[in-house]
Protein backbone atom coordinates (compact mmCIF):
# COMPACT_ATOMS: atom_id res chain seq x y z
CA UNK A 1 0.00 0.00 0.00
CA UNK A 2 1.14 3.38 -0.91
CA UNK A 3 1.84 6.04 2.20
CA UNK A 4 1.43 9.02 0.44
CA UNK A 5 1.38 10.79 -2.72
CA UNK A 6 4.97 10.40 -4.63
CA UNK A 7 5.95 12.93 -7.55
CA UNK A 8 5.35 11.25 -11.10
CA UNK A 9 8.34 9.27 -12.62
CA UNK A 10 9.67 11.49 -15.36
CA UNK A 11 10.63 8.55 -17.70
CA UNK A 12 8.70 7.18 -20.55
CA UNK A 13 5.29 6.26 -20.58
CA UNK A 14 5.24 2.44 -18.77
CA UNK A 15 2.99 -0.37 -20.26
CA UNK A 16 -0.77 -0.34 -19.42
CA UNK A 17 -3.01 -2.79 -18.02
CA UNK A 18 -5.65 -4.14 -20.16
CA UNK A 19 -9.08 -2.92 -18.79
CA UNK A 20 -10.54 -5.42 -16.37
CA UNK A 21 -7.52 -7.26 -16.30
CA UNK A 22 -6.73 -8.87 -13.57
CA UNK A 23 -2.61 -9.19 -13.92
CA UNK A 24 -0.06 -6.79 -14.77
CA UNK A 25 0.98 -6.86 -18.33
CA UNK A 26 4.57 -8.02 -19.33
CA UNK A 27 6.36 -4.93 -21.39
CA UNK A 28 6.67 -6.66 -24.43
CA UNK A 29 3.46 -8.49 -24.62
CA UNK A 30 1.26 -5.25 -24.42
CA UNK A 31 1.67 -4.77 -28.40
CA UNK A 32 0.80 -8.16 -28.95
CA UNK A 33 -2.43 -8.21 -26.53
CA UNK A 34 -3.91 -4.91 -27.81
CA UNK A 35 -3.60 -6.25 -31.14
CA UNK A 36 -5.70 -9.34 -30.78
CA UNK A 37 -8.15 -7.48 -28.34
CA UNK A 38 -8.81 -4.42 -29.95
CA UNK A 39 -10.95 -4.60 -33.36
CA UNK A 40 -9.80 -1.13 -34.00
CA UNK A 41 -6.56 -1.94 -35.04
CA UNK A 42 -7.59 -4.50 -37.59
CA UNK A 43 -6.11 -3.98 -40.98
CA UNK A 44 -9.32 -4.98 -43.03
CA UNK A 45 -13.30 -5.03 -43.06
CA UNK A 46 -13.13 -8.88 -43.21
CA UNK A 47 -10.50 -8.90 -40.01
CA UNK A 48 -11.68 -6.47 -37.83
CA UNK A 49 -15.15 -8.34 -38.30
CA UNK A 50 -13.84 -11.56 -36.79
CA UNK A 51 -12.08 -9.84 -34.03
CA UNK A 52 -15.30 -8.37 -33.39
CA UNK A 53 -16.90 -11.43 -33.19
CA UNK A 54 -13.83 -13.35 -30.78
CA UNK A 55 -14.56 -10.94 -28.54
CA UNK A 56 -18.14 -11.42 -28.08
CA UNK A 57 -17.89 -15.21 -28.50
CA UNK A 58 -14.90 -14.72 -25.23
CA UNK A 59 -17.99 -12.48 -23.42
CA UNK A 60 -16.60 -9.00 -24.32
CA UNK A 61 -19.60 -8.05 -25.50
CA UNK A 62 -18.77 -4.37 -24.91
CA UNK A 63 -22.13 -2.16 -24.45
CA UNK A 64 -24.51 -4.18 -26.63
CA UNK A 65 -26.22 -6.11 -23.81
CA UNK A 66 -27.13 -2.10 -22.22
CA UNK A 67 -28.02 -1.26 -25.38
CA UNK A 68 -30.43 -4.18 -25.69
CA UNK A 69 -31.76 -3.55 -22.27
CA UNK A 70 -32.50 -0.35 -23.08
CA UNK A 71 -34.56 -1.28 -26.52
CA UNK A 72 -36.20 -4.35 -24.47
CA UNK A 73 -37.36 -1.54 -21.81
CA UNK A 74 -38.37 1.01 -24.59
CA UNK A 75 -40.32 -1.41 -26.08
CA UNK A 76 -42.53 -2.91 -23.16
CA UNK A 77 -43.45 0.74 -21.89
CA UNK A 78 -44.22 2.16 -25.57
CA UNK A 79 -46.62 -1.24 -25.34
CA UNK A 80 -48.33 0.14 -21.96
CA UNK A 81 -48.60 3.45 -22.79
CA UNK A 82 -48.36 4.94 -26.20
CA UNK A 83 -47.17 8.45 -24.75
CA UNK A 84 -43.63 6.92 -24.10
CA UNK A 85 -41.90 7.81 -26.98
CA UNK A 86 -43.94 11.08 -27.65
CA UNK A 87 -41.32 13.93 -28.30
CA UNK A 88 -42.19 15.67 -24.85
CA UNK A 89 -41.52 12.55 -22.91
CA UNK A 90 -38.74 11.42 -24.81
CA UNK A 91 -37.16 15.24 -23.60
CA UNK A 92 -38.14 14.96 -20.17
CA UNK A 93 -36.44 11.69 -20.06
CA UNK A 94 -33.77 13.13 -20.94
CA UNK A 95 -33.59 16.18 -18.35
CA UNK A 96 -34.20 13.33 -15.86
CA UNK A 97 -31.21 11.07 -16.81
CA UNK A 98 -28.82 14.16 -16.81
CA UNK A 99 -27.91 13.81 -12.98
CA UNK A 100 -28.15 10.07 -12.79
CA UNK A 101 -25.62 10.24 -15.93
CA UNK A 102 -23.19 13.01 -14.06
CA UNK A 103 -23.18 11.02 -11.02
CA UNK A 104 -22.70 8.31 -12.50
CA UNK A 105 -19.56 9.72 -14.61
CA UNK A 106 -18.43 10.92 -10.97
CA UNK A 107 -18.26 7.34 -9.75
CA UNK A 108 -16.42 6.25 -13.26
CA UNK A 109 -13.39 7.96 -11.68
CA UNK A 110 -12.74 5.74 -8.58
CA UNK A 111 -14.50 2.44 -9.98
CA UNK A 112 -11.53 2.07 -12.43
CA UNK A 113 -8.91 2.01 -9.61
CA UNK A 114 -11.07 -0.76 -7.97
CA UNK A 115 -12.19 1.94 -5.52
CA UNK A 116 -16.03 3.53 -4.67
CA UNK A 117 -17.28 6.88 -3.36
CA UNK A 118 -20.20 6.78 -0.91
CA UNK A 119 -20.87 10.02 -0.15
CA UNK A 120 -21.06 11.61 -4.35
CA UNK A 121 -24.63 11.75 -3.69
CA UNK A 122 -24.35 13.99 -0.46
CA UNK A 123 -21.48 15.74 -2.10
CA UNK A 124 -23.56 16.76 -5.24
CA UNK A 125 -25.93 17.85 -2.55
CA UNK A 126 -23.50 20.43 -1.01
CA UNK A 127 -22.55 21.84 -4.24
CA UNK A 128 -25.90 22.52 -5.36
CA UNK A 129 -26.30 24.57 -1.99
CA UNK A 130 -23.62 26.51 -1.93
CA UNK A 131 -23.93 27.40 -5.73
CA UNK A 132 -27.63 28.38 -4.16
CA UNK A 133 -26.75 30.28 -1.60
CA UNK A 134 -23.85 32.26 -3.00
CA UNK A 135 -26.29 33.06 -6.04
CA UNK A 136 -29.39 34.31 -3.00
CA UNK A 137 -29.62 37.42 -1.38
CA UNK A 138 -27.44 39.16 -0.01
CA UNK A 139 -24.30 37.06 -1.57
CA UNK A 140 -25.87 37.70 -5.31
CA UNK A 141 -22.60 36.21 -6.66
CA UNK A 142 -22.85 36.11 -10.60
CA UNK A 143 -24.01 32.60 -11.95
CA UNK A 144 -20.58 31.64 -12.86
CA UNK A 145 -18.68 32.59 -9.66
CA UNK A 146 -21.12 30.77 -7.44
CA UNK A 147 -20.39 27.70 -9.79
CA UNK A 148 -16.83 27.82 -9.76
CA UNK A 149 -17.22 27.93 -5.95
CA UNK A 150 -19.79 25.06 -5.57
CA UNK A 151 -17.52 22.70 -7.70
CA UNK A 152 -14.54 23.82 -6.22
CA UNK A 153 -15.63 23.13 -3.05
CA UNK A 154 -16.43 19.65 -3.79
CA UNK A 155 -13.20 19.00 -5.72
CA UNK A 156 -11.92 19.80 -1.99
CA UNK A 157 -13.81 17.58 -0.05
CA UNK A 158 -12.45 14.55 -2.89
CA UNK A 159 -8.59 15.93 -1.83
CA UNK A 160 -9.73 15.18 1.72
CA UNK A 161 -11.27 11.90 1.61
CA UNK A 162 -8.40 10.53 -1.00
CA UNK A 163 -6.08 11.85 1.61
CA UNK A 164 -7.37 9.82 4.07
CA UNK A 165 -7.45 6.66 1.62
CA UNK A 166 -3.99 6.90 0.80
CA UNK A 167 -2.05 8.40 3.30
CA UNK A 168 -3.68 6.04 6.41
CA UNK A 169 -4.25 3.32 4.02
CA UNK A 170 -7.66 3.45 4.99
CA UNK A 171 -10.59 1.15 2.91
CA UNK A 172 -12.61 4.19 0.33
CA UNK A 173 -15.77 1.68 1.60
CA UNK A 174 -15.38 3.51 5.19
CA UNK A 175 -14.03 6.70 4.44
CA UNK A 176 -16.90 7.39 1.19
CA UNK A 177 -19.36 5.99 4.40
CA UNK A 178 -18.36 7.92 6.83
CA UNK A 179 -18.58 10.75 4.09
CA UNK A 180 -22.11 10.11 3.06
CA UNK A 181 -22.93 10.68 7.36
CA UNK A 182 -21.00 13.66 7.33
CA UNK A 183 -21.49 15.64 4.49
CA UNK A 184 -25.54 14.82 4.83
CA UNK A 185 -24.90 16.64 8.39
CA UNK A 186 -23.16 19.62 6.38
CA UNK A 187 -25.75 19.82 4.49
CA UNK A 188 -28.19 19.95 6.26
CA UNK A 189 -26.55 22.17 8.65
CA UNK A 190 -25.94 24.75 5.71
CA UNK A 191 -29.95 24.85 4.34
CA UNK A 192 -31.40 25.29 7.48
CA UNK A 193 -28.67 28.33 8.51
CA UNK A 194 -29.66 29.89 5.14
CA UNK A 195 -33.25 28.24 3.74
CA UNK A 196 -36.22 29.28 4.58
CA UNK A 197 -38.28 26.78 6.05
CA UNK A 198 -35.55 23.50 4.86
CA UNK A 199 -35.31 24.93 1.29
CA UNK A 200 -33.31 27.02 -0.78
CA UNK A 201 -34.89 28.71 -3.70
CA UNK A 202 -32.82 29.64 -6.95
CA UNK A 203 -33.95 32.80 -8.38
CA UNK A 204 -30.82 32.85 -10.86
CA UNK A 205 -32.83 32.84 -14.26
CA UNK A 206 -29.47 32.00 -15.86
CA UNK A 207 -29.11 28.43 -13.38
CA UNK A 208 -32.72 27.68 -13.89
CA UNK A 209 -31.76 27.37 -17.30
CA UNK A 210 -29.09 25.41 -16.90
CA UNK A 211 -32.14 22.41 -16.57
CA UNK A 212 -35.21 23.84 -17.71
CA UNK A 213 -33.80 26.04 -20.65
CA UNK A 214 -33.75 24.81 -24.37
CA UNK A 215 -31.72 25.96 -27.49
CA UNK A 216 -33.75 27.94 -30.29
CA UNK A 217 -34.22 25.50 -33.02
CA UNK A 218 -32.09 26.43 -35.32
CA UNK A 219 -29.34 26.59 -32.87
CA UNK A 220 -30.19 23.05 -32.04
CA UNK A 221 -29.28 22.26 -35.66
CA UNK A 222 -26.32 24.48 -35.80
CA UNK A 223 -24.53 22.75 -33.11
CA UNK A 224 -25.43 19.37 -34.58
CA UNK A 225 -23.94 20.11 -37.77
CA UNK A 226 -21.22 21.10 -36.62
CA UNK A 227 -20.68 18.42 -34.25
CA UNK A 228 -20.73 15.57 -36.81
CA UNK A 229 -18.24 17.53 -38.84
CA UNK A 230 -16.01 18.31 -36.05
CA UNK A 231 -15.83 14.60 -34.46
CA UNK A 232 -15.68 12.98 -38.35
CA UNK A 233 -12.46 15.37 -39.24
CA UNK A 234 -11.13 14.66 -36.13
CA UNK A 235 -11.88 10.56 -36.67
CA UNK A 236 -10.27 10.51 -40.32
CA UNK A 237 -7.32 12.82 -39.23
CA UNK A 238 -6.18 10.15 -36.12
CA UNK A 239 -7.02 7.12 -38.18
CA UNK A 240 -4.13 9.22 -41.03
CA UNK A 241 -2.29 9.72 -38.71
CA UNK A 242 -1.58 6.55 -37.56
CA UNK A 243 -1.23 4.60 -40.74
CA UNK A 244 1.18 7.42 -41.19
CA UNK A 245 3.21 6.44 -38.02
CA UNK A 246 2.81 3.10 -39.48
CA UNK A 247 0.70 1.62 -36.98
CA UNK A 248 -2.67 -0.26 -38.09
CA UNK A 249 -5.84 2.09 -38.47
CA UNK A 250 -9.44 0.90 -38.35
CA UNK A 251 -10.49 -0.01 -42.03
CA UNK A 252 -12.21 3.69 -44.02
CA UNK A 253 -15.58 1.42 -43.93
CA UNK A 254 -15.96 1.40 -40.18
CA UNK A 255 -14.82 5.00 -39.83
CA UNK A 256 -17.31 5.97 -41.92
CA UNK A 257 -20.04 3.89 -40.37
CA UNK A 258 -19.18 5.50 -37.08
CA UNK A 259 -19.47 9.11 -38.63
CA UNK A 260 -22.79 7.99 -40.00
CA UNK A 261 -23.96 6.39 -36.64
CA UNK A 262 -22.97 10.02 -34.88
CA UNK A 263 -25.14 11.87 -37.63
CA UNK A 264 -28.25 9.72 -37.40
CA UNK A 265 -28.25 10.10 -33.73
CA UNK A 266 -27.52 13.79 -33.81
CA UNK A 267 -30.34 14.23 -37.06
CA UNK A 268 -33.03 11.99 -34.33
CA UNK A 269 -31.76 14.14 -30.87
CA UNK A 270 -32.53 17.39 -32.83
CA UNK A 271 -35.85 16.71 -34.58
CA UNK A 272 -37.38 14.96 -31.19
CA UNK A 273 -36.25 17.92 -29.31
CA UNK A 274 -37.90 20.69 -32.00
CA UNK A 275 -40.80 19.09 -32.42
CA UNK A 276 -43.40 21.43 -30.12
CA UNK A 277 -43.69 19.31 -26.56
CA UNK A 278 -45.63 22.64 -25.08
CA UNK A 279 -49.22 22.48 -23.81
CA UNK A 280 -50.20 25.88 -23.34
CA UNK A 281 -47.38 27.84 -25.25
CA UNK A 282 -45.08 26.46 -27.99
CA UNK A 283 -42.02 24.58 -26.75
CA UNK A 284 -39.14 23.26 -28.78
CA UNK A 285 -35.64 23.11 -29.04
CA UNK A 286 -32.92 21.25 -27.50
CA UNK A 287 -32.12 21.20 -23.29
CA UNK A 288 -29.55 22.65 -22.68
CA UNK A 289 -28.24 20.31 -20.11
CA UNK A 290 -27.70 18.03 -23.00
CA UNK A 291 -25.01 20.23 -24.13
CA UNK A 292 -23.89 20.00 -20.71
CA UNK A 293 -24.15 16.24 -20.44
CA UNK A 294 -22.08 16.12 -23.82
CA UNK A 295 -19.72 18.93 -22.95
CA UNK A 296 -18.36 16.54 -19.80
CA UNK A 297 -18.60 13.16 -21.97
CA UNK A 298 -15.84 14.64 -24.33
CA UNK A 299 -13.97 16.46 -21.56
CA UNK A 300 -13.85 13.15 -19.25
CA UNK A 301 -13.17 10.84 -22.02
CA UNK A 302 -10.50 13.20 -24.12
CA UNK A 303 -8.78 12.94 -20.40
CA UNK A 304 -9.40 8.90 -19.76
CA UNK A 305 -8.20 7.99 -22.80
CA UNK A 306 -5.83 10.47 -24.52
CA UNK A 307 -3.79 11.28 -21.88
CA UNK A 308 -1.17 9.38 -19.97
CA UNK A 309 -2.87 10.12 -16.78
CA UNK A 310 -5.65 8.07 -18.02
CA UNK A 311 -3.47 5.15 -19.12
CA UNK A 312 -1.95 5.31 -15.46
CA UNK A 313 -5.74 4.93 -13.92
CA UNK A 314 -6.26 1.82 -16.07
CA UNK A 315 -2.71 0.30 -15.03
CA UNK A 316 -3.78 0.94 -11.35
CA UNK A 317 -6.89 -0.61 -12.06
CA UNK A 318 -5.58 -3.41 -13.05
CA UNK A 319 -2.37 -4.39 -11.01
CA UNK A 320 -1.47 -1.73 -8.29
CA UNK A 321 1.86 -3.34 -7.45
CA UNK A 322 2.79 -3.70 -11.68
CA UNK A 323 1.78 -0.38 -12.04
CA UNK A 324 3.84 0.46 -8.61
CA UNK A 325 7.29 -1.03 -10.27
CA UNK A 326 6.45 -0.15 -13.88
CA UNK A 327 6.88 3.63 -11.85
CA UNK A 328 3.10 4.96 -11.93
CA UNK A 329 2.49 7.54 -8.91
CA UNK A 330 -0.23 5.30 -7.28
CA UNK A 331 -0.84 8.38 -4.64
CA UNK A 332 -1.01 11.24 -7.01
CA UNK A 333 -2.83 9.71 -9.68
CA UNK A 334 -5.65 8.25 -7.13
CA UNK A 335 -5.59 11.63 -5.01
CA UNK A 336 -6.83 12.95 -8.90
CA UNK A 337 -8.89 11.00 -9.22
CA UNK A 338 -11.12 11.28 -6.19
CA UNK A 339 -10.64 15.01 -6.92
CA UNK A 340 -12.70 14.52 -10.19
CA UNK A 341 -14.86 12.12 -8.71
CA UNK A 342 -16.43 15.06 -6.18
CA UNK A 343 -15.75 18.06 -8.59
CA UNK A 344 -18.22 16.26 -11.33
CA UNK A 345 -20.65 15.74 -8.23
CA UNK A 346 -21.02 18.70 -7.64
CA UNK A 347 -21.79 19.55 -11.34
CA UNK A 348 -24.63 16.65 -11.07
CA UNK A 349 -25.67 18.45 -7.74
CA UNK A 350 -25.99 22.08 -9.35
CA UNK A 351 -28.00 20.49 -12.17
CA UNK A 352 -29.94 18.88 -9.51
CA UNK A 353 -31.01 22.03 -7.62
CA UNK A 354 -31.28 23.91 -11.25
CA UNK A 355 -34.14 21.49 -12.51
CA UNK A 356 -35.91 21.27 -8.98
CA UNK A 357 -35.70 25.56 -8.90
CA UNK A 358 -34.11 24.94 -4.89
CA UNK A 359 -32.16 22.52 -2.97
CA UNK A 360 -34.09 21.60 0.36
CA UNK A 361 -33.16 19.36 3.41
CA UNK A 362 -35.01 16.28 2.53
CA UNK A 363 -32.45 15.39 -0.83
CA UNK A 364 -31.67 12.08 -0.39
CA UNK A 365 -27.88 11.25 -1.31
CA UNK A 366 -28.03 8.00 -0.22
CA UNK A 367 -30.35 6.49 -3.11
CA UNK A 368 -28.63 8.97 -5.51
CA UNK A 369 -25.09 7.79 -5.05
CA UNK A 370 -26.51 3.89 -5.44
CA UNK A 371 -28.13 4.85 -8.74
CA UNK A 372 -24.94 6.62 -9.53
CA UNK A 373 -23.27 3.68 -9.16
CA UNK A 374 -26.20 1.25 -10.32
CA UNK A 375 -25.23 3.85 -13.82
CA UNK A 376 -21.68 3.14 -13.94
CA UNK A 377 -21.68 -0.32 -13.78
CA UNK A 378 -25.01 -1.45 -15.73
CA UNK A 379 -23.36 0.45 -18.69
CA UNK A 380 -20.64 -1.92 -18.65
CA UNK A 381 -18.07 -0.64 -15.23
CA UNK A 382 -16.22 -3.03 -13.62
CA UNK A 383 -17.05 -2.95 -10.05
CA UNK A 384 -13.37 -4.86 -9.78
CA UNK A 385 -11.41 -2.14 -11.35
CA UNK A 386 -9.72 -1.64 -14.60
CA UNK A 387 -12.29 -1.47 -16.93
CA UNK A 388 -14.61 1.38 -17.44
CA UNK A 389 -15.16 4.27 -19.98
CA UNK A 390 -17.62 7.52 -19.63
CA UNK A 391 -19.88 6.52 -22.48
CA UNK A 392 -20.88 3.65 -19.90
CA UNK A 393 -22.69 5.37 -17.42
CA UNK A 394 -24.37 7.32 -19.97
CA UNK A 395 -25.86 4.32 -21.16
CA UNK A 396 -26.91 3.44 -17.88
CA UNK A 397 -27.99 6.52 -16.79
CA UNK A 398 -30.44 6.44 -19.80
CA UNK A 399 -31.24 2.99 -18.75
CA UNK A 400 -32.52 4.19 -15.09
CA UNK A 401 -33.80 7.64 -16.50
CA UNK A 402 -36.13 5.07 -18.67
CA UNK A 403 -37.28 2.74 -15.33
CA UNK A 404 -38.21 5.77 -13.78
CA UNK A 405 -40.06 7.44 -16.20
CA UNK A 406 -41.53 4.36 -17.57
CA UNK A 407 -42.77 3.40 -14.09
CA UNK A 408 -44.23 6.71 -13.09
CA UNK A 409 -45.84 7.24 -16.86
CA UNK A 410 -47.70 3.89 -15.72
CA UNK A 411 -48.79 5.45 -12.40
CA UNK A 412 -46.16 2.35 -10.87
CA UNK A 413 -45.31 2.69 -6.89
CA UNK A 414 -41.99 3.37 -6.58
CA UNK A 415 -41.53 -0.47 -5.63
CA UNK A 416 -41.47 -1.72 -9.31
CA UNK A 417 -38.98 0.90 -9.93
CA UNK A 418 -36.67 0.20 -7.70
CA UNK A 419 -37.18 -3.53 -8.11
CA UNK A 420 -36.74 -3.50 -11.71
CA UNK A 421 -33.82 -1.48 -11.38
CA UNK A 422 -31.81 -3.78 -9.20
CA UNK A 423 -32.86 -6.92 -10.94
CA UNK A 424 -31.07 -4.76 -14.24
CA UNK A 425 -28.06 -4.08 -11.65
CA UNK A 426 -27.86 -7.85 -10.82
CA UNK A 427 -27.84 -8.55 -14.79
CA UNK A 428 -25.06 -5.78 -15.52
CA UNK A 429 -22.62 -7.38 -12.74
CA UNK A 430 -23.45 -11.24 -13.68
CA UNK A 431 -22.42 -10.12 -17.15
CA UNK A 432 -19.07 -8.68 -15.79
CA UNK A 433 -18.45 -11.27 -13.60
CA UNK A 434 -18.97 -13.67 -16.34
CA UNK A 435 -16.83 -12.10 -18.79
CA UNK A 436 -13.67 -11.85 -16.45
CA UNK A 437 -14.45 -15.42 -16.02
CA UNK A 438 -14.44 -16.35 -19.78
CA UNK A 439 -11.27 -13.98 -20.13
CA UNK A 440 -9.25 -15.41 -17.23
CA UNK A 441 -10.31 -19.20 -19.07
CA UNK A 442 -9.03 -18.09 -22.32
Amino acid sequence: MTTGPTAPDPGPTPPVAEPGSTNGPNRSEVPIALAMKEPELSESLGEYARAWAKRIRSGESGVLPVLGGLVILVVIFQVQSSVFLSAGNLTNLLVQGSVFVLLGMAEVWVLILGEIDLSAGYVAGIGGVITAILTAPPNNFPWYAAITVGMVATACIGVLQGTLVIRLSLPSFVVTLAGLLGWEGVLLYLVNTHGTGGTIRISNSILLDLSNGNLSPVAGWIIMVGSVLVFGGVTLLRDRHRQSSGLVAPPLAVTILKIAVMAAAGVALVLICNTDRGVLVPLRGVPYVVLIILGFLILWTFLLGRTRFGRYLYAIGGNPEAARRAGISLGWNRLWAFALTSFTAGAAGILYASRLGSISNNIDGGTLVLYAVAAAVIGGTSLFGGRGKMVYPLLGGLVIATIYNGTVLLGLAAAYQYMVTALVLLAAVSIDALARRSSSNS
